[in-house]
This record gives structure tokens, sequence and C-alpha cells, in this order.
């Protein structure tokens, strides 16, 4: 049976579109992911970035983009029209095929344990 999950993330970068790069980079290096698309907001200074595939390939691409977005934003000298919760401000899961709304939530949990874990 197929599986994919939608990952849409937004982190806390709309301007600079080599940090942007640094991000969608590691997220496309995770075999079986496929960025869907990338739409930043420089007034927001903003980005919400859309990729797919199987569930475990789009969990550990949220989590590298995740960790990639810690080292790369500087959120010390972070502005935007948008509330800045940090370098990335959610990362919702989005059953698409083949996984239901639970496996999704079970994959949030997992990510979040593993940033909370590992980034501190």
């Amino acid at each position: 049976m197929t599986q994919i999950v939608e990952c849409v993330p937004h982190f806390s970068e709309g301007r600079d579109q080599a940090v942007i790069q640094q991000i969608t980079d590691v997220i496309e290096a995770v075999d079986g992911t496929r960025l869907l698309d990338v739409d930043p907001g420089p007034d927001m200074n903003r980005v919400v970035v859309t990729f797919v595939g199987p569930p475990a390939a789009v969990e550990e691409a949220a989590f590298l983009a995740i960790r990639k977005a810690a080292e790369v934003i500087d959120m010390s000298k972070h502005q935007g029209s948008h509330p800045r919760m940090g370098a990335t401000d959610v990362g919702p899961f989005v059953p698409v095929e083949g996984v239901t709304m639970e496996d999704c939530i079970e994959l949030a949990r997992r990510v979040g344990r593993r940033v909370g874990e590992e980034l501190g």
C-alpha cells in the first residue's frame, strides 16, 4: 500500500534566498521526499514549504529542516510582521494517502520529541 504524508513547515525567513535554499536542500536530500512548493513572504519574513513522501522520509526531512533552520536563522536579528515563535514556527503533517490523522499525530510527536531531545 502506498503511504504519502504532506508536511507544511513555516520557517522564520522570507527574504534571504540563500538561507531558504539551505533549508530546502536538506529536505530534497532525503530519499523519497518531493518538494512541492516554496512560498516566501518578505513582509512577514517567513517561508512556507510544502513537501510530500512516505512517512519515514517526511519525518526525517522535517527534523533535518528544523535543525537546519535553527542553525541558519538568527532569531536575534529577525524582524517581520508575523509573530515569531522560533526559527521554525509550525510543522504540520497531513495525511494524503494510506495514512490516518492518528498516524500523522504520532509522527508529529516523534519529531517533536526528537527536536526537544537533540536540539534542546
